[in-house]
């Protein structure tokens, strides 16, 4: 039975009108909490994740996750009346996400200004790889191509070597957090008074993995230090890093705060670098990281990853293993916390991932996977929209919806 608990964004109307990943992950947290997400696809294929990557039954299993709670209808935007059924949509809505090029949705009527005559109060979400304006906002930006303009990438791999990417597409999804966090804000700014209607929520790819720096522009700005990159560790931050025990597999210790250093080097049988006074802060550290590291790579290429990770829990040192995707699902922590909520797929269980942040009042929850293309047309446009059947079927005879 599906839990009654309210959730913060219930009430809240979302039209999606966007594809692949940044806008659609942005639908996805807002309609975990609550939000009724309506996603526009194109009638024939829908959204290309659909098809992407590993596939069930034709349908891909990312879909079931990144399209749960969603409302999927079909509108040929590339026809006048698509673009009039869309201004519909979002004319009865507290917010749009789209993530076109932009000027693609003013081009076809939609953009913000346009909207704004009919439907001030609209909180209009965008999401591009450059921003709305700037050189650069014509651009084609990928997540792969954002997150390396972006600064993240460089200071990501080895010295000297092709800086690397992690196998995910993390710009994408990080510029989906961020919408969906402008979208609260912008809509609580409204709640509150603090702003006149609806605004426009701008978001880009490489700003969000911009926003990711830290400390990285006023040590340039104050110093003219550029970060460089630092392989399995972090650079000004000893010791924290990787390293490979007698099993093969790799454990992450970071011993960096003082006190947790004396008990690390304790621990790993090196006691006159536990009480070295040269090694007691992380400046004197910092200058002697190869030699601590040399040691701690050592005693763990003694000892089997499960040793080390006792050892080190037992004396209150951080330490963990590096997990894959099956160490993860059968994890008993990862379990206790409820990270994985089970749907059905034409009767076969599937885990999918839940979403964060938990809210001990008013938690998100997945009420369905993502379904099938168009699956909501009728109930969308019949009850939203007050279509007739005949209005349907004639939409349907053109090709507008399926």
């Amino acid at each position: 039975m599906l839990s009654t608990t309210k959730r913060p964004l219930e009430g809240v109307r979302v039209i999606e009108v966007g594809q692949l990943l940044a806008g659609p992950f942005a639908g996805c947290i807002l309609a975990y909490f609550g939000a009724e997400v309506i996603k526009v696809e194109p009638p024939g294929n829908g959204d290309p994740i659909r098809n992407w990557r590993v596939l069930e039954n034709g349908t891909s299993l990312w879909w079931r996750s990144i399209a749960r709670n969603k409302k999927s209808v079909t509108i040929d935007l590339r026809q006048d009346e698509g673009r009039a059924l869309a201004k519909q949509l979002m004319e009865n809505a507290n917010v749009v996400i789209e993530n076109f090029r932009p000027g693609t949705m003013e081009k076809w009527g939609l953009g913000p200004e346009e909207m704004k005559k009919t439907n001030p109060e609209l909180v209009y979400a965008r999401i591009s790889g450059y921003g709305q304006n700037g050189p650069y906002s014509s651009k084609p930006g990928f997540a792969s191509v954002c997150e390396a303009i972006s600064g993240f990438r460089y200071v990501t791999g080895h010295p000297g070597e092709a800086p690397v990417r992690s196998n995910l597409s993390i710009g994408d999804t990080i510029a989906g957090i961020h919408a969906a966090l402008g979208v609260v804000m912008a809509l609580f700014a409204q709640k509150n008074g603090n702003a006149e209607g609806g605004q426009v929520v701008d978001v880009a790819l490489y700003e969000s993995m911009y926003n990711l720096l830290e400390a990285v522009i006023p040590e340039y700005s104050g110093a003219g230090v550029v970060r460089e990159p630092s392989g399995t560790t972090v650079t000004g931050i000893v010791p924290t890093n990787t390293y490979r025990c007698s099993d093969g597999k790799f454990v992450v210790i970071g011993g960096n705060g003082d006190s947790i250093f004396k008990r690390l080097m304790e621990t790993a049988g090196y006691p006159e670098m536990a009480n070295d006074p040269g090694l007691e802060h992380n400046a004197g550290r910092v200058e002697r990281e190869p030699e601590i590291d040399a040691a701690l790579a050592q005693w763990c290429s003694t000892l089997p990853s499960t040793e080390v990770i006792r050892l080190l829990e037992e004396n209150r040192v951080p330490v963990g293993p590096i997990y894959n995707v099956r160490d993860i699902v059968e994890d008993p922590h990862f379990n206790a916390r409820g990270l994985f909520e089970q749907v059905e797929i034409d009767g076969k269980p599937l885990k999918i991932p839940a979403i964060m942040p938990k809210l001990a009042d008013t938690p998100g929850r997945t009420e369905w996977p993502g379904g099938e293309l168009g699956a909501h047309n009728e109930e969308v446009f019949s009850e939203l929209l007050s279509l007739s059947e005949a209005d349907l079927a004639k939409l349907r005879g053109k090709g507008v919806i399926n």
